[in-house]
């Protein structure tokens, strides 16, 4: 829902970690290059210049990312998968860590277009806010009056400390039996007869490196099943798309993946190396 501190939160995020910064406002009439940049012709020099778009930096948000059309939404899958942008056939490789966050309204709200397959397939997880509690809204209501909650944050890391942290949540141990345990479940979503889109080998990918870091914030050095049945719907939800009969009995997703959880085999004797 708008309003409810998305925007906020991201922007909290980068000056925590001490991230560059940028957002784009979604509109309909946004265009690829507003996205990646675009050369620009110097007329003093005869010269082509590429001029950056916003995707250069360390922490993107896509605000309302689904008001603008698929053709610009397709400007950041080159970014997201490869970290990189390409344009006149130059390659220009992004700054580490990069991280591009997206907020998205209702379908039901007007002017928006579905996120195709290839680029929800990019995001790790998808995340709802919702509204906050009443007492922590009135909380709210007191302290913004007071100041910009925004000024309180504190950096608490550089960037090249968070891209240390991530190598070594990387490096969390996961057993063979939990890879197989996650291909099985990866496998009954493109089984189950109410999906009609699966989850793809980079879905699992994403599970997994979300589950090591789990692991990792919790002080472990090894992945439990927990960590990946916790994670599943987060990760797996926007992926899968049902079938139009089963949008009609109002199934969602969450209750297909509870029930492809329930039905899969969960190995037991995983611990530490």
């Amino acid at each position: 829902m708008p309003g409810v501190g998305k925007t906020t939160l991201v922007k909290g995020l980068a000056r925590a970690t001490g991230c560059t910064f940028k957002r784009i406002q979604c509109t309909p009439d946004l265009l690829p290059t507003d996205i990646s940049g675009v050369s620009i012709y110097n007329h003093k020099t005869g010269e082509w210049t590429f001029q950056e778009g916003p995707v250069f930096t360390q922490v993107l948000l896509a605000d309302e990312i689904n008001r603008t059309s698929p053709k610009t939404q397709s400007a950041l899958l080159e970014a997201m998968q490869e970290k990189q942008v390409t344009a006149d056939g130059i390659t220009y490789t992004l700054d580490e860590p990069f991280l591009v966050v997206a907020t998205q309204n209702p379908h039901e709200y007007e002017g928006t277009f579905p996120l195709p397959e290839s680029q929800l397939d990019r995001f790790s997880m998808r995340l709802s806010l919702g509204y906050p509690p009443p007492d922590s809204e009135i909380l709210f209501l007191k302290d913004i009056a007071r100041d910009d909650l925004l000024e309180r944050i504190e950096q608490v890391m550089t960037p090249d400390e968070l891209v240390r942290i991530q190598e070594e949540a990387a490096a969390v141990h996961v057993d063979q039996s939990l890879l197989e345990y996650t291909t099985r479940l990866s496998v009954a979503t493109r089984e189950h007869d109410q999906v009609t889109l699966g989850i793809s080998p980079r879905g699992s990918l994403h599970l997994i490196q979300c589950a090591r870091a789990r692991a990792y914030m919790q002080g472990r050095e090894f992945v439990l099943p927990d960590d990946i049945q916790e994670l599943i719907y987060p990760v797996y939800g926007h992926r899968i798309i049902l079938n139009h009969a089963v949008l009609f009995e109002e199934l969602s997703a969450k209750s297909v993946l509870d029930e492809i959880v329930s039905s899969v085999q969960v190995p037991g004797n995983i611990g530490e190396r």
